[in-house]
């Protein structure tokens, strides 16, 4: 047990993903003895959310495996889900949560309530039935029943999400096009090369793309039915897709008084302004070299939710991840590892028809790399980033070059 912690000692965490999972997990294989309890607004537990836009979509993954821990994993480590429960409200002082009608008391508390996407608005027909975010079980599993052969799907905004829902949308044998506004599709995340590769993926399987157009209006009745775009293109189509980015979900801790800045802004241990209250994962931002981020990804979820789990039993350690991210979309994998904010240069390298990497530098250091098909490329450059070196750009952009030379041991000598 931590400083201060008895076995009467309460942990609430409110959300229930990725980072409470991990971090019920992580406080109970530390020694944490005291009540846990884990509070989500959905019905299910904590499942992957990854998945959805995926394999789950496709259908080729079940509910069942979506789930992170079977229940009895809860059940043996003692640790209680109120599902389908919403906090109304947090007192830090009296340290309570208001929920469905009581009244919880807390010692310590954790807040991973994780980002919702934005919506379309409803100025331009945002709230028109047939109109999809991807975010929850229940927003794939309706948007699951749209996808039949031979409709018309379009995807609003050429981010990650709405790549991967048009791949699998053109799997299933649907027609498919993507708006983008800006000049091109993931212009906020990777480079014009990552992005060009990508984009002649799509295009050769059909998607229909248009870049620096934006949609002036979702037109129907009760249910959109067609589109106008900024070029003043009408289309039909059956249903529309919304990928135009997420938003992390500050309300609880905004009207707590708890300081928001990008997020709910916490320190290098998750500790947020607020005495005895934490938070992690998509829902927070944190400083992290000479910046402060906000991360989406389980990578983050995971590896600072354990981080608070540490601190909250008195084992602080400093935060200070290396990125990584991924994508699929048909049968090409992305892995991404680093931040590429603030490139200035992109090297490519290309080993086979299909492997490809992308090295992002920033004045001359390596800062990321985007690895398709390539996962010799990611592993060594995440090793690299993790390792603060930075390889030669003329030999990455070598074929022949072999990567695994930058990271290899050298032996020691041996006595003569």
């Amino acid at each position: 047990m931590g400083p201060g912690m008895t076995a009467d000692t309460h942990i609430a965490i409110v959300g229930a993903g990725q980072a409470a999972a991990s971090l019920a997990a992580k406080l109970r294989a530390l020694g944490f003895d005291g009540r846990l309890t884990v509070i989500g607004e959905e019905p299910f537990a904590p499942y992957q959310r990854p998945a959805l836009s995926k394999k789950y979509l496709l259908g080729e993954m079940s509910a069942d495996r979506l789930t992170l821990r079977p229940e009895s994993f809860y059940r043996d480590n003692r640790i209680e889900l109120l599902l389908g429960a919403k906090v109304d409200r947090i007192d830090t002082a009296a340290r309570t949560l208001a929920l469905s009608g009581q009244t919880l008391n807390y010692d310590m508390l954790a807040l991973t309530t994780g980002s919702r996407p934005r919506q379309l608005p409803s100025a331009i027909g945002g709230s028109l039935d047939g109109v999809y975010t991807i975010r929850t079980r229940a927003d794939i599993d309706a948007l699951a029943c749209e996808l039949a052969p031979g409709r018309h799907m379009l995807v609003v905004g050429g981010g990650y999400i709405g790549l991967e829902a048009a791949a699998v949308a053109i799997r299933r044998g649907l027609k498919v096009t993507v708006v983008e506004f800006a000049p091109r599709i993931l212009a906020r995340v990777a480079s014009a090369e990552t992005a060009g590769y990508f984009r002649e993926m799509h295009l050769a399987q059909g998607v229909t793309l248009h870049e620096g157009t934006g949609v002036e209006r979702l037109q129907g009745d009760s249910r959109v039915r067609s589109v106008i775009l900024s070029s003043g293109a009408e289309l039909a189509v059956d249903f529309v897709v919304a990928g135009v980015g997420a938003l992390p979900c500050t309300e609880l801790a905004e009207a707590a008084g708890i300081h928001c800045d990008n997020g709910i802004a916490v320190d290098e241990t998750g500790r947020t302004s607020a005495a005895q209250v934490w938070a992690a994962g998509d829902c927070s931002s944190f400083p992290w070299r000479g910046a402060r981020i906000r991360l989406e990804c389980v990578q983050n979820a995971i590896e600072q939710a354990e981080c608070v789990a540490a601190d909250m039993m008195g084992r602080t350690t400093r935060y200070d991840p290396t990125p990584w991210f991924w994508s699929d979309q048909y049968d090409r994998k992305l892995q991404i590892a680093g931040m590429n904010t603030g490139y200035d240069q992109v090297v490519s390298r290309r080993t086979s028809d299909t492997a490809q990497s992308f090295w992002y530098f920033r004045a001359g250091a390596l800062c990321a790399v985007d690895a398709i098909d390539d996962p010799r490329a990611y592993l060594i450059g995440k090793q690299l980033l993790q390792a603060g070196k930075s390889p030669d750009p003329a030999q990455l952009s070598d074929p022949l070059f072999d990567l695994k030379s930058l990271v290899a041991r050298r032996e020691p000598e041996r006595a003569q």
